[in-house]
């Protein structure tokens, strides 16, 4: 893993000799003696890594490259921001370069003996590496720039099928579900509690996903909220998370929410909120009985028919947390079930030769029935390449197996040591986020390449990113928590691979974490992640640290004029502070970060004008999702010439948005701020995200956007859409969602293959130019048209995997002509009450999924039941609101 450390090392030393051509003799020799030791390392580091699993010494060496590489990125940054500040244009530019040169000489010496010692130290670290017998043993082709994933990255993007997410409970589950679900909708007036228990890795969180997401459950319960206690849990902050679920995230809630600093005010408050309401929570990671205790006074039982569930490990919290309710003992799997999901899980599975099989079938059985550790011996074989690798993964599994039965932690472990290195550094980065955690992808992408984790080469660092995580979803180390238009927008990483990061992260310090239970911080660690105490912890002596990343968790109420930015944090990539929702002040010291790459904060703020000194910014995120909060952004956001993805709700125009050239994604601007812009040089732009938008207004230069994949307009609520032709110029677009009234539709690029139409309140049918799509896979009619039949034609919609139908309220009729949709997967039909009978057509297609929903009020139930076959359907849902 080390190697993508060097690796970046080695790039921005050989970047440093290019940029600066006015550098000293004396000091580009240094620089270049440097960057070959460098070199010469990497070919041993391959060995190194293997041997620091059984060796201190070895993995000491390791902890030195790393330490000395990121060391060496440091100091030349620090001079090459320094040395250049007098850069510009104009007298008063040319005045601060003539009186900045008495301390661009300072610094020059202080780069020269902070190189000295920086040689001292790499001819150390050699004279070790023979010590210890580290081999030469040649890692052409694996280091960073040279590893793809299955060797075909554009075939990767596409990872989560319409079942993914559920497979694991579909295998060996189909039971429980149906039993679980029929405790939750009968006619028991009491409020009962559904505990599941049992060990990590069965399933316990994904079953109760199952039933909650549950279209049988969907309109049952007049309120629903999931709560994740974990094993450190904030009683207040759990409340909270509840009444949000049910009364919402606007300005109002969370106003009233940060006036309550009192637990009995937040019951009280819940318990009127839920005592009309018949509710259905999910209390989801409990580990102290306590805990659920906490949470219960909370929840009436005003006998309309609510319920609980809460997931456990521990048998006693279980059992004890409702005398008369229904506590389940999750089951382990039998061979059979363990085979089939193994299979399932399995990328390649008409490669597994007879012989292949019966190996694979041994590793199963000694799994135990635990889903975790099948999915991820699944996962860790998909990447082995015939019988010879397979049987080496059997014998390294036999060799510590005990009582019969390979434990979840030796292949996890191995998992985690097949990964190539680059990957082995992202799998890490988990351990960052706070227990249970979902985690956004696109930030957590941006994280990756920010702090450098992400090579550079001839593709986007977004699409590398995105093969990095699919290829750590496809081994199952990541769960796929929400999907949106094919791409994984919510992951999570399972507790115990959780516990897996964060070990293997100590073993190569990768990061540090401070809180609640840990009052210090390693002194050589570059990462620091805070989960409490934040104020304390900006007390630290960070004098000696060369931080690279600083990420905030859950820091309510941090002093950010606490911060001495310039001593504390001066070669900072990384600054993510979670801070609350409220309106905060970031201090103007944050534009000394000159080598700062990513900067997320939640709540508004008015970002002060020395945020244009930070040349270096790939991402600024500022957009809080719980609240419609604004910060203002000043005219210098203009100079920051790499930033490359902008999400912030901003008040007031930008101005010169069209210097912002490496920009690839613009969310949260309001219509009225871009209708004044000349996006032309905004060459990179692939994703654009607009609202506010009214008919009076023109969208013509969105047609400007050479790059533009993903576009999404919001009109303002009741609004209608100006025209739509320039969408037809827009030939790189594959991703298009509009929600506002549209009076004609326009001519569409054939280059879409996902759109979704929302409150759209179409009077003539769109089927018939939306069926001419020639790449067309996902489309959503969301309040979409008004009209009474749909007409899909012979050869349309030739490329549609999923269709989806929501508040037609007038729609009647579907005429489906035998060759349309050939090749469908899914279909949702969501209150269309007048929508009696699905086309015939659909009915035989036996590897559809359908869902369907009605509304109780309206339309003829039993003639659409009368209809439907329910043998013929892969899976068929239908609920009866």
């Amino acid at each position: 893993m080390v190697d993508a450390f060097v690796s970046y090392a080695v790039q921005k030393l050989g970047d440093f000799l290019i940029q600066e051509v006015n550098l000293r003799l004396s000091l580009r020799e240094e620089v270049q003696w440097l960057r070959n030791e460098l070199l010469f390392m990497q070919s041993f580091l391959k060995d190194a890594e293997e041997k620091q699993v059984g060796d201190q010494r070895v993995q000491q060496w390791v902890f030195e490259i790393n330490d000395f590489a990121n060391d060496a990125v440091a100091i030349l940054e620090t001079y090459s921001l320094e040395a250049g500040e007098g850069d510009g244009d104009g007298l008063a530019s040319r005045l601060k370069l003539c009186a900045c040169i008495c301390r661009k000489e300072t610094k020059f010496y202080n780069v020269s003996k902070e190189i000295q010692s920086l040689k001292q130290r790499i001819l150390d670290i050699s004279r070790k590496r023979e010590t210890y017998g580290i081999r030469d043993i040649n890692n052409v082709g694996e280091g960073p720039n040279n590893y793809r994933p299955n060797n075909q990255r554009s075939g990767l993007r596409r990872t989560t099928s319409y079942m993914d997410k559920q497979d694991q409970i579909f295998v060996g589950f189909k039971d429980v579900v149906e039993r679980l679900l029929a405790e939750l909708v009968k006619a028991e007036p009491r409020r009962t509690v559904i505990s599941i228990y049992g060990m990590g890795g069965l399933g316990k969180t994904t079953l109760a996903k199952n039933l909650y997401h549950s279209p049988s459950l969907t309109n049952i319960f007049d309120a629903r909220a999931w709560v994740c206690v974990s094993q450190q849990y904030n009683t207040m902050d759990l409340l909270k998370n509840i009444i949000k679920s049910i009364q919402g995230r606007d300005r109002e809630t969370l106003d009233l929410l940060e006036k309550m600093t009192d637990v009995t005010d937040l019951e009280k408050h819940l318990q009127d909120l839920l005592k009309e309401k018949k509710y259905l929570v999910v209390v989801d990671d409990v580990w102290q009985r306590e805990a659920w205790q906490s949470l219960e006074r909370a929840l009436p039982d005003s006998n309309n028919g609510s319920r609980v569930i809460i997931t456990t490990r521990k048998a006693d919290v279980a059992k004890r947390a409702d005398d008369n309710g229904l506590p389940h003992n999750l089951r382990f799997l039998t061979k059979e079930e363990s085979w089939d999901l193994f299979r399932r899980k399995l990328l390649d599975v008409k490669a597994m030769i007879p012989a292949m099989e019966t190996l694979a079938r041994d590793m199963v059985g000694k799994c135990g029935g635990l889903p975790l550790a099948i999915a991820a011996l699944s996962g860790l074989l998909s990447h082995k390449r015939g019988l010879e690798e397979w049987e080496r993964v059997k014998a390294h599994l036999w060799r510590h197996m005990k009582d019969d039965f390979i434990a979840i932690s030796d292949i996890l472990s191995l998992s985690y040591n097949d990964l190539p290195t680059v990957l082995k550094h992202c799998f890490l980065y988990f351990g960052i986020f706070p227990e249970d955690r979902q985690i956004n992808a696109k930030n957590l992408m941006w994280l990756w390449m920010a702090d450098g984790l992400i090579p550079r080469g001839e593709e986007s660092m977004e699409d590398v990113a995105q093969d990095f995580l699919n290829e750590l979803i496809r081994r199952s180390l990541v769960q796929v928590v929400e999907t949106s238009w094919e791409e994984v927008t919510e992951c999570r990483i399972h507790d115990l691979l959780r516990d897996l990061a964060i070990q293997k992260a100590s073993e190569v310090n990768f990061f540090d974490t401070y809180g609640p239970r840990k009052h210090s911080i390693s002194s050589s660690c570059r990462r620091h992640t805070i989960h409490g105490q934040g104020e304390r912890y900006l007390t630290l002596d960070f004098s000696k640290l060369n931080l690279r990343s600083v990420t905030f968790f859950d820091q309510k109420g941090l002093t950010l004029d606490r911060i001495k930015f310039r001593n504390m944090f001066q070669h900072l990539y990384v600054l993510y502070l979670e801070n609350g929702s409220n309106k905060f002040t970031l201090p103007d010291a944050i534009g000394s970060l000159y080598s700062l790459r990513y900067l997320s904060f939640t709540g508004s703020c008015d970002i002060p004008s020395s945020i244009g000194n930070l040349k270096n910014l790939l991402t600024l995120h500022a957009l809080d999702e719980d609240a419609d909060n604004i910060s203002r952004l000043p005219p210098e956001i203009a100079n920051l010439v790499n930033l490359r993805h902008l999400v912030v709700a901003y008040s007031e125009p930008l101005q010169h948005i069209n210097k912002l050239t490496s920009l690839q994604v613009l969310r949260g601007i309001r219509c009225d701020q871009w209708r004044d812009v000349n996006p032309v040089d905004l060459v990179n732009l692939r994703e654009l995200s607009m609202y506010g938008i009214e008919k009076s207004y023109s969208l013509n230069n969105i047609s400007s956007l050479k790059s533009l994949s993903t576009l999404e307009l919001w009109c303002e609520y009741g609004e209608s859409f100006p025209a739509l032709e320039f969408l037809s110029c827009c030939q790189k677009l594959q991703k298009l969602r509009l929600l506002g009234r549209i009076e004609k539709l326009p001519p569409f690029p054939n280059s879409i293959t996902m759109m979704t139409l929302s409150r759209s309140y179409l009077k003539e049918d769109p089927m018939p130019i939306l069926g001419m799509l020639p790449n067309l896979r996902n489309l959503e009619l969301l309040t979409a048209y008004s009209g009474k039949e749909i007409t899909c034609s012979d050869n349309s919609f030739s490329q549609l995997e999923f269709l989806r139908l929501v508040g037609l309220f007038n729609l009647e009729r579907w005429h489906l002509a035998t060759s349309a949709m050939p090749l469908i997967k899914g279909l949702r039909i969501d209150v269309c009450p007048k929508l009696n009978e699905i086309p015939e057509r659909m009915k035989d297609e036996e590897r559809l999924e359908i869902t369907c929903l009605f509304d109780n009020s309206r339309g003829n139930k039993s003639q659409f039941l009368n209809t439907i076959s329910f043998n013929c359907f892969y899976s068929f849902r239908l609920q009866i609101c």
